[in-house]
């Protein structure tokens, strides 16, 4: 991918030594194995939630509450420590960082499979929660210290592509588990990974840090995580409640925003900032954090309603679920690695333009989705929105990661992941609130108009597509006209949400059409500090 000129006269970058440099491939292989238990990991729960429902022995009886708060409190403090773990990586050495990571992560992944209760669940999935969030920054800026600039958009069209492989992965990997073992199988699978990955990066990763990373800013780092945990908790809370107006969600997220907003004042005036508020300035660089956060806003918002078009509409179990998403997991492998290729001709603002457009047009295109669209409708879409996806990832990560000093990798790696973060969870928040209120209106008066149902039952019935499956299931033969109320509602609600989506997309086209940068002539290099690098234990 080319990137800007040089100021003239400009020396030449430094270059990675040779010894790190030639098995910088290898170096990635290790990088992507601990990225796909972190990524994967919170697909296969998705799966699982069903079964961990299920009282014991077969599941832990987790009430809805209860199963919603395993993923918020995963994503919690995931969230809310990505920025801090960058920043500590950069200081500390990010093979230090990533280590701690997934020996964190791998611990937490064990007793949750030996979680007895769903308190017990919760907290360990918090503590999942902790590790991934020093894992997933640092994969990014290690990669971008063993490999030289022009090879950067390569190798992180292989991240991007080995993210989305993670994403559709989960779900068969789940399926499997869960034919054949017990729930905790889910969790426990990620042991033997997290051993194997943590002995390949003794081995083969090189330490590296910021050679200067001048005076620690406690304040920045507090106020950051303060910041991030009550705008993430109030996103969350106004999903829950189906309502954003609500006073304890507005003020936690206010709340949240305003603590973020004091933030950027202290970096503003500290004379030894966190971060760079300059960077953001870069049009370039705030234009890929937006749309980062606008791209996962609207596939995390889809990923929410497919789950249940695929099975509580047409039928089909989580494994046949999971290898339905394949198409896009496959668009996503093959295309992200070649991304760099169609940005080196076009330019990143073309190639990004166009790939939100091809998102929008596939979210759009989910308005042809019935209770009998041939399979292949649903692959093809799939299949559209991986290519768009791998048409976007790469390029914006590229743009994020190369806008700051190769010493600053760990606080960049941090704000793209924060930003996809947020902008995920708020997707899945504001679309699902759009999906469960339009069906609720819609399956309403349905349910009102049954004979001898108490208002309560039809009241819980109307939360959602699988509590009204519920009611019908007990009703016996008097309940298949509800089933066929349910599914009409329930693809009324998916649509509106699936156009909410198509139009972030769009929202998203404008945002790099306006502001990332075309095509640019390749020129050599600009001098970037040096990183020390410090070669693991085989060279």
């Amino acid at each position: 991918m080319a990137t800007s000129p040089p100021p003239p006269g400009a020396p030449a970058a430094p270059r990675i030594p040779d010894h790190i440099h030639r098995r910088r491939w290898a170096i990635l292989s290790v990088l992507m194995l601990s990225l796909l238990i972190v990524v994967l990991d919170n697909s296969i729960l998705n799966v699982a939630m069903k079964t961990i429902a299920t009282p014991a022995p077969a599941g832990l009886g987790a009430t809805q509450s209860e199963l919603e708060w395993a993923i918020n409190a995963y994503t919690l403090v995931f969230a809310g420590l990505l920025f801090t773990s960058g920043l500590l990586g950069d200081r500390i050495g990010r093979k230090k960082v990533l280590l701690f990571g997934l020996a964190v992560f791998g611990a937490g992944s064990a007793l949750a499979a030996a979680a007895v209760s769903p308190a017990e669940l919760i907290a360990f999935r918090a503590l999942m929660g902790l590790g991934g969030a020093f894992v997933m920054p640092a994969t990014l800026a290690i990669l971008m210290n063993v490999f030289e600039r022009e090879e950067q958009p390569r190798a992180i069209g292989v991240w991007a592509g080995g993210v989305g492989l993670a994403i559709a992965v989960g779900p068969i990997a789940g399926g499997l588990l869960l034919d054949h073992f017990w729930w905790g199988s889910v969790f426990l699978i990620n042991v033997p990974i997290v051993l194997l990955a943590l002995a390949a990066m003794i081995v083969l990763v090189p330490e590296s840090r910021d050679p200067a990373p001048g005076r620690l800013d406690p304040v920045g780092v507090l106020l950051s995580v303060v910041g991030l945990v009550l705008l993430v908790f109030g996103i969350i809370k106004g999903g829950q409640l189906d309502d954003f107006a609500a006073p304890e969600v507005l003020a936690t997220a206010l709340g949240g925003l305003a603590v973020l907003a004091v933030f950027v004042v202290h970096q503003k005036r500290s004379d030894h900032p966190s971060i760079d508020i300059g960077y953001f300035r870069k049009p370039a660089f705030s234009a890929a954090v937006t749309a980062i956060a606008l791209v996962f806003f609207a596939l995390m918002g889809v990923t929410f309603f497919i789950v249940f078009y695929v099975q509580s509409v047409r039928g089909y179990s989580p494994l046949e679920s999971g290898l339905l998403i394949l198409p896009l997991a496959l668009a996503q492998l093959v295309f992200a690695p070649r991304a760099r290729l169609v940005v080196d001709r076009f330019g990143a603002r073309a190639v990004c333009t166009a790939g939100m457009l091809v998102v929008a047009v596939t979210m759009a295109g989910m308005l042809l989705l019935r209770t009998d669209t041939p399979l292949w409708g649903l692959e093809l879409l799939f299949f559209l929105q991986g290519t768009g996806m791998a048409h976007i990832m790469p390029p914006v990560t590229v743009a994020i990661m190369q806008s700051l000093p190769r010493e600053k990798a760990g606080s960049a790696s941090a704000l793209n992941n924060t930003f996809r973060q947020v902008g995920g969870t708020l997707g899945v928040a504001v679309l699902g609130s759009l999906l469960s209120t339009t069906y609720r209106d819609g399956i309403q008066g349905t349910l009102d108009a049954l004979p001898g149902v108490p208002g309560p039952a039809r009241t819980a019935a109307g939360e959602s597509i699988e509590a009204t499956l519920g009611l019908a299931a007990r009703m016996g033969p008097a309940g298949r006209p509800l089933i066929a109320s349910a599914d009409d509602a329930f693809l009324h609600a998916m649509h509106v949400t699936a156009l909410g989506s198509a139009a972030v997309s769009v929202l998203g086209a404008v945002v790099v059409a306006a502001f990332l940068p075309g095509k640019m002539a390749a020129a050599p290099h600009a001098a970037e500090p040096r990183d020390e690098w410090k070669a693991g234990a085989a060279r």
